[in-house]
């Protein structure tokens, strides 16, 4: 793959001894601090990349971005320089947080075995904030994640959006209740000892009559009080996602898959995103008229049982047809359990997408397909200050990260 970028990184501290003597805890610039980043190529995922540009952060928000030319950097503001600048990357669906990198009963959280259905659980009661795997995407330029209960239950539980940076998860928090996790498709049975559902039929069946039973509860409540049936948490869950107030990240690989979850959605007017979808480039014109989101599978997904017909072109095919499309990390059964968003768009940008098309699958294009795009996903005034520096093509195997700033904290100046 071409380089288009060679020189190294360069760092500048501009820093008032006072602020830098509070900055010390951790190395990290303190809440409230002025950062400016200074890019030679600054993507802001917002309009054409700016030679030259500059992002200044204040108070943990960007307030402007733009040419060097026109944008000033004040007097003591922190100013850190770097060949390429771009937004906080978006994982778009993960389990990092939920599992973790031991591989362990004690770490796997991600999906409870006790019961295909279960949608009262939530991903905020059990995400692991100083979990390992955390900070070492973090050191990658992940900034936000879509994680939770992951694939493999016909409803896992609900999702949450978290920042890289925080030692617990109120620190982390963006969004503690994103999506309603669920799973279409054959493997589902391997992990319940009743066999449970068994067959594609079966599995949508038990997902009709769940919800049928939360569209009967939902009705009941709003009627009189003496005739309202005592508080059921799953089936207040799916009464939200039947009254469009929670997305559906429906897990579903197979093409017959897809056009099921495609069918439930409409019968009970779900908002579903696809997840996964390793056939999807064989029922465009289907996901298309449905108008439905795809978080793709990663790029180098492994091509066996329900992947095997995963293609590297697949993301390319769906942007092309006018699908909004976004790469995820995925859940990763083996260590070190998770996979890195940046070298998924990397393989992506080698198979058809340009590099600014990639970047779009885990930035913006993310940050919008799971509701985040008000707060993170391109560098604009008012967003948060979550911004990645790279010492030159963000895609080329050999080029690194070297800063990391989230929310106006420095929170990572190694390259790596």
């Amino acid at each position: 793959m071409r380089r288009f970028i060679e020189a190294p990184v360069r760092r500048v501290c501009i820093l008032p001894v006072v602020s830098a003597l509070v900055g010390l805890w951790l190395g990290a610039a303190p809440l409230g601090a002025q950062v400016a980043v200074r890019g030679d190529t600054v993507y802001t995922m917002n309009g054409a990349p700016i030679p030259d540009g500059v992002v200044l952060i204040r108070d943990g928000k960007i307030e402007r971005v733009g040419p060097a030319a026109r944008v000033r950097i004040p007097e003591g503001y922190r100013t850190l320089t770097a060949k390429v600048v771009t937004p906080g990357l978006v994982d778009a669906h993960t389990v990092t947080g939920m599992a973790g990198y031991m591989n362990q009963p004690h770490d796997q959280d991600q999906l409870d075995r006790s019961s295909p259905i279960q949608p009262e659980l939530r991903a905020v009661d059990a995400y692991n904030a100083r979990e390992e795997l955390v900070g070492w995407l973090r050191g990658f330029g992940v900034t936000t994640l879509h994680t939770g209960h992951g694939p493999g239950a016909l409803v896992s539980g609900q999702t949450m959006i978290v920042k890289t940076w925080g030692d617990n998860v109120d620190q982390a928090m963006v969004d503690s209740a994103t999506m309603l996790a669920m799973t279409l498709g054959p493997s589902v049975s391997g992990n319940f000892q009743n066999r449970s559902p068994g067959t594609r039929s079966k599995g949508v069946a038990m997902l009709r009559a769940e919800l049928v039973k939360a569209q009967d509860y939902a009705g009941k409540q709003r009627g009189p009080a003496d005739g309202r049936p005592a508080r059921d948490l799953g089936l207040e869950t799916l009464a939200r996602a039947l009254n469009r107030e929670m997305p559906v990240l429906v897990t579903a690989q197979r093409a017959t898959e897809i056009l099921s979850a495609i069918r439930l959605a409409q019968e009970f007017n779900l908002r579903l995103v696809l997840d996964g979808a390793a056939e999807s480039y064989l029922v465009i014109p289907e996901i298309r008229a449905a108008g439905v989101p795809v978080i793709l599978h990663p790029t180098m997904v492994r091509t066996s049982g329900e992947t095997e017909n995963a293609t590297l072109e697949t993301a390319k095919k769906l942007m092309d047809a006018g699908i909004p499309v976004a790469l995820q990390s995925g859940f990763e059964a083996y260590v070190p359990k998770t996979r890195v968003v940046l070298f998924e768009a990397a393989i992506a940008a080698s198979n058809g997408l340009s590099r600014e098309e990639a970047l779009r699958t885990i930035t913006i294009d993310a940050a919008r397909i799971i509701g985040a795009d008000r707060r993170v996903g391109s560098l604009e005034r008012g967003k948060d200050g979550d911004v990645v520096l790279f010492d030159g093509d963000p895609f080329e195997y050999t080029s690194k990260v070297c800063g990391v700033v989230i929310g106006g904290q420095v929170v990572s100046e190694d390259c790596r």
